[in-house]
């Protein structure tokens, strides 16, 4: 049975996530520019490595499946309200893309290598430096990469495009982009600044708002499980 705390605690967590990442899925992208002239040596791909694509505050991953393909893990809004495969093949919009963190929902797919980087550098298999892991054998990797293909659910902490990769790549699906975010959050609560800060904001909502439940509760709950958290 869920708990609904904890599911309330991990839609917070996600949201402030993608809050904090807003700038990866702006309308001015980086690389939107680039992407058009950007040539890519997929020659020295081979099938089943690691392809990571560093963003400004995110790491985008995906399984080189050979021939030009790549699949990844991408939310897609389009895919909870249409069928038609023609619509949500072509390469996923920002706008799109947000409401598909919202959403939750996400298919991992295949786009060419050109559509995956969209004009960024590509890394490869850095990962397996980076998590001083084991790889499996590449064709296996590239083997579990199609056995996923389709919709997936999606979620920024439990369930993002990392934990694909590092389940095809080294057999358990892990994020550290995700564990890292969540220590901060960590710190954040447990420097007693935060209970204090939370205890004024509170106080103030209550003189600006005036005395009633969904102002005082905030400003007693919030401080109190912040002290008991720190």
């Amino acid at each position: 049975m869920k708990n609904p705390m904890l599911e309330a605690v991990s839609l917070v967590l996600e949201k402030l996530l993608l809050i904090s990442n807003f700038k990866l899925f702006s309308s001015g992208a980086p690389g939107e520019d680039k992407a058009r002239n950007t040539f890519y040596e997929i020659n020295s791909f081979l099938r089943g490595d690691v392809l990571e694509v560093p963003r400004t505050h995110l790491t985008h991953y995906g399984i080189y499946l050979g021939d030009n393909r790549v699949a990844h893990m991408m939310p897609d809004i389009l895919l909870a309200l249409t069928d038609d495969k023609e619509l949500t093949q072509k390469v996923v919009s920002n706008k799109r893309l947000i409401l598909g963190v919202i959403g939750r929902v996400a298919s991992i797919r295949v786009d060419t290598v050109e559509d995956f980087a969209y004009g960024a550098d590509i890394l490869v298999n850095h990962l397996d430096r980076s998590l001083k892991k084991k790889a499996l054998l590449n064709e296996e990797v590239a083997r579990r990469a199609e056995k996923l293909l389709g919709m997936t659910p999606y979620s920024l902490l439990w369930n993002n495009c990392e934990h694909f990769v590092t389940y095809c790549r080294f057999g358990t699906a892990i994020s550290p982009q995700a564990d890292k975010f969540c220590e901060n959050v960590k710190i954040i609560i447990r420097d007693q600044r935060s209970v204090l800060a939370s205890a004024v904001l509170g106080l103030a909502s209550i003189v600006c708002l005036g005395l009633a439940s969904y102002t005082t509760l905030p400003a007693i709950f919030i401080p109190f499980c912040l002290w008991m958290a720190g």
